[in-house]
């Protein structure tokens, strides 16, 4: 099954402007881009055709052509991630049987996450489009309530039925838990910022109708959910930590966060 990654990258973020060029220390004293590093976690990835950086900035392409990577240009027109990849897929002419959209803000991303999703893809040539979740430990539990507390945007939750069609993504911590009866294991699920599309599905995705949970800024304004909210089935894939943390980059306070994770991986 030919594979290739595409890693989505825009300069215009909301939250944080010139994300994908923003700079971690590294455990070492070195210091890489979040799109660097977003590079090399999925260049770690076995058995992949193609790795290549999508954006519509220069800024970011000459910095990614500057470390080595392929870069595909798309238009300022992209709402999201999944429409750059598409885009990207189309202006490239890239054959494959599986698109991959490792999003740039994701340097933590263990590369069996996404053999892992691979996997499940080969395993069931009927699903259309996949995503990853972690179920969530103590410690990233407490990250997503602390994120919320302080009005801050943190990751992404997942809820899924006993098919593990996903049954909703929120940047709330669902499902709601009574702070004085934590379960273990705890039941929230991490969002993981991966897709895998057949190419079919990645292309229909541009003639979907955004919903109002994707669109409005009041709202979730997740991409996933125009897939949901039009009925067509996402298959989530629980993957294991393996001991190591997960975390996107989605404010600048998360930086310290990532940077601390680098250091735990020695």
């Amino acid at each position: 099954m030919k594979t290739v990654i595409l890693i989505p990258a825009r300069y215009a973020s909301t939250r944080y402007p010139g994300k994908p060029l923003a700079e971690l220390g590294l455990p070492d004293g070195s210091r890489k881009s979040l799109i660097r590093l977003s590079w090399e976690a999925a260049m770690a990835v076995p058995g992949v055709q193609g790795v290549y950086v999508a954006t519509d900035d220069a800024r970011i392409r000459d910095h990614a052509q500057g470390f080595g990577a392929e870069v595909i240009m798309t238009s300022q027109d992209c709402r999201n991630g999944t429409e750059r990849c598409a885009e990207a897929l189309a202006n490239a002419g890239l054959q494959a049987d599986l698109v991959v959209n490792l999003q740039g803000d994701a340097p933590l991303t263990p590369a069996w996450f996404l053999t892992d999703l691979i996997a499940a893809m080969a395993r069931d040539p009927a699903a259309q489009v996949a995503t990853p979740v972690l179920r969530c430990d103590a410690l990233t539990y407490g990250h997503f309530l602390e994120d919320r507390k302080a009005g801050r945007v943190g990751g992404t939750t997942a809820v899924f039925g006993t098919a593990r069609h996903a049954l909703y993504f929120s940047k709330e911590v669902i499902p709601y838990i009574d702070p004085g009866k934590l379960p273990d294991p705890i039941p929230v699920f991490h969002h993981v910022g991966v897709y895998a599309y057949r190419p079919a599905a990645l292309a229909a995705y541009i003639g979907l109708p955004p919903g109002p949970l994707e669109l409005l800024e009041l709202l979730e304004g997740l991409e996933q959910l125009r897939f949901v909210e039009n009925g067509v089935p996402v298959a989530c894939v629980e993957v294991e930590g393996r001991g190591r943390v997960f975390w996107e980059l989605n404010n600048p306070a998360d930086i310290a966060r990532i940077e601390a994770a680098l250091r735990a991986q020695i």
